[in-house]
Formats: structure tokens, sequence, C-alpha cells
């Protein structure tokens, strides 16, 4: 079990956060259109669908790396919904297809990766738990918090899946 911690800390993670934010695309289509798919909430800030793309990313370069596999090509899938439901059905095909037995050792195998104009070197366990991860929940979260500024009706429970509120009166 021990050479399967890296594996149980990111694959598993990034597939139910998958699951969790898929849900949330056909309620902000029908809430805002196409135009969500552009709106940011700064001006300098990447828009909702490049938030999600990079999100979606981020699970590949975690992942691959840790497994000892190079990172799959990343698709450069229009900014469309459509798009969006197709990456992320890509995505979620490649994390489903990683063998755990072949994250052995990754907590000692040094990941190279490119943060910015910077380059990194880590050992995976501090690659996944203190850059991958905090990575992908700040793209999440960053387009949970654009749907949330352009009034789409999300809330906690939407992107864990575990809580659970009464529901607010109109």
């Amino acid at each position: 079990m021990a050479d399967a911690c890296l594996y149980l800390a990111s694959v598993p993670v990034f597939r139910r956060y998958f699951g969790q934010s898929a849900g949330w695309f056909e309620r902000a289509q029908a809430h805002g259109g196409d135009a969500l798919l552009q709106a940011r909430l700064a001006p300098d800030m990447l828009c909702f669908s490049e938030q999600m793309a990079t999100a979606a990313h981020f699970s590949l370069r975690a992942s691959y790396p840790l497994a000892g596999l190079p990172v799959p090509a990343f698709d450069s899938a229009p900014a469309t919904w459509t798009g969006l439901y197709v990456r992320w059905a890509r995505v979620a095909a490649l994390l489903d297809v990683l063998d755990p037995l072949a994250f052995a050792g990754a907590e000692a195998r040094v990941i190279h990766a490119d943060a910015g104009q910077a380059t990194l070197s880590l050992d995976g366990a501090t690659f996944l738990h203190q850059f991958a991860l905090p990575n992908f929940h700040f793209h999440l979260a960053m387009a949970y918090a654009i749907l949330r500024q352009q009034g789409v009706p999300l809330g906690k429970a939407d992107v864990d899946g575990f809580h659970r509120y009464p529901a607010v009166a109109a």
C-alpha cells in the first residue's frame, strides 16, 4: 500500500473533483451561455475556460510523471462548452488508465516542471503535495469563483460533494 500512496493522493482526488466540476458545466451553460466561457475575475487573470483547462492539465502534469510516464500531449480543444466536455472526458480517460503500481517509488522520483518562468526539480511527494495539488485546486477554485461571480447557482456541496445544506428559499 505504501507504494500506491502518491497514487491514492493524486489520481482519485483528481477524478473526484473532475466529476464534481463537470456538474457545474450544465448549470453554467444554462445560466450564462457562451459568455461565461470568457468571464474572468480580473483583467489579468485567466478566464473560466482557461482556468478549467489549466486544472485539467495539472492533473496530467502531476499524475503521469509520478507514474514515471511522459505527460500526454494536451489537446487544444476549442473554448466552447463542447470543447470543455470533450477535454474533461479525455483527461478522465487518461487518468483512468494509470496503474497504481506504476507509482511505486514516486515519493523519491525527481520531477522537473515549469512554474511560470521558474524550473522546479522536486521529489515526488513535495511535487504533488506542495505544487501540483495546490495548483489544481487553485484553478478549480478560480473557475468556481468566476461562475459564482456571474450568478451561477453553485455552493460548497457542488465543489466537494460531501456537504449538504437545506434548499435556500428564492
